[in-house]
């Protein structure tokens, strides 16, 4: 098959990108590992630290009836010698204002901030972080089951580093009833792990999750606290806060077990939401970027934007190789590389196979079992690229041409 010059330089995007990526998440997970990890105490066994400050745990919340009573008493148990709890109902429409009421009298560290009406998670967090009494804020989803020792390892990772103004936490799957919930659990477990590792070595991270989080005050400050007119407010802030000249780290030993979608309409939306939000930030972080602030950035930038090359180069190639499959190829120049590549997938399959072993090795101390995932880890190819290449193809524009504001709706928990 003879290739025009167009269809090479797609296909180079097309497989080359993926491949490019898989070494440079690997070579910068192993660094990390080497320089981190390496001889670090088990999660269960964090080493007694010279000072304990108190901290502040918010946990927004709207329509999370189902959730907040497992959420709470998990925080109950967490191991820190001095910590408050601020809840905040984000004008609910179900009982999951009279729930957290309820929780009041029975925790002691706990206290409730009852919005109004539905303003959105980032007015929730800001609501939240101006009630809190502390320097150092812990944020969680209403669905997130923090580790006892999740807090001990934030402040330790804080009092190491005086310059870090974010530490993104360790986030688990818990449900994982069907084929979709499992795929994520492959996905969490070791290729996110694994990206984040590389981007904490790299300089700055694309962004904190926001299901376990921790900030110190004076950054969300400088960073001007959560923005209400972003659809990612977690991205938006992440953004935000380095370039307003704080570091931003990954903290594995930070856990917590999350819920998500277990259905395709909820996966698809999660996704889109997500590419459509980290859209919206990395386009208007780059007249910032280009004017000089922020250099930290621009390998994240860059990435982002070769990212959505990517992901319409994909979608030209597969409709091409359609069309030539249908007779049509003739009609339109293009031949397409269609769903079977050949010798160049193959090599890409290779390689992104050592990626996944790799990324649950380093994974393995933290969830027991997690080599079982690699099973399902070798099918995210095969969905998550192309649900990321849709999403995507579809989420820039909506960035471009939408404004949206924060407010959120009872996201999709999956099956319990």
């Amino acid at each position: 098959m003879t290739w025009s010059a167009f269809e090479l330089a797609l296909a180079i995007l097309c497989f080359g990108y993926p491949f490019v990526m898989a070494w440079y998440w690997a070579l910068g997970g192993i660094m990390f590992h080497w320089l981190r990890e390496r001889g670090e105490p088990d999660v269960d066994s964090p080493p007694p630290l010279h000072f304990y400050p108190p901290i502040t745990v918010l946990v927004p919340c709207h329509n999370e009836e189902h959730q907040v009573e497992e959420t709470f008493a998990a925080l109950d148990n967490v191991i820190y010698p001095e910590f408050e709890v601020v809840a905040i109902d984000d004008g609910s429409s179900d009982a999951t204002a009279e729930r957290l009421d309820a929780l009041v009298a029975r925790y002691r560290r706990m206290r409730v901030v009852h919005l109004a009406q539905n303003a959105g998670k980032a007015t929730a967090m800001n609501v939240g972080v101006l009630a809190a009494r502390h320097e150092l804020v812990v944020c969680i989803d209403g669905d997130t089951l923090i580790d006892p020792h999740a807090l001990t390892w934030f402040v330790r990772r804080f009092q190491n580093n005086p310059l870090l103004g974010g530490i993104t936490g360790n986030p688990r799957i818990r449900n994982r009833t069907t084929l979709i919930g499992r795929l994520q659990v492959g996905e969490f477990s070791s290729i996110v792990g694994l990206i984040k590792r590389a981007q904490n070595i790299y300089g700055s991270l694309f962004t904190a999750s926001g299901a376990i989080c921790a900030y110190r005050k004076r950054a969300l400050r400088d960073a001007g606290w959560w923005s209400s007119r972003t659809l990612t407010d977690d991205v938006d802030l992440s953004w935000r806060l380095q370039m307003a000249g704080w570091y931003m780290a990954f903290e594995p030993k930070a856990l917590a077990w999350i819920l998500t979608p277990e259905t395709l309409g909820g996966l698809w939306r999660q996704r889109l939401r997500w590419s459509e939000g980290g859209s919206s930030v990395a386009l208007n972080a780059t007249p910032q970027l280009l004017s000089g602030r922020g250099l930290r950035m621009w390998p994240i930038w860059f990435n982002w934007l070769v990212s959505i090359a990517w992901a319409y180069a994909i979608v030209v190639m597969l409709t091409a190789g359609l069309l030539h499959a249908l007779g049509f190829g003739k009609t339109f120049g293009l031949q397409g590389i269609g769903f079977l590549p050949g010798d160049f997938g193959i090599i890409l399959a290779i390689h992104y196979l050592m990626q996944a072993f790799l990324a649950a090795a380093l994974d393995r101390r933290y969830e027991h079992g997690v080599m079982r995932t690699l099973f399902w880890v070798v099918w995210y190819p095969l969905v998550f690229w192309v649900l990321q290449a849709a999403t995507s193809v579809i989420g820039l524009p909506r960035a471009l041409l939408r404004r949206r504001d924060g407010r959120w709706i009872s996201p999709d928990r999956g099956l319990r």
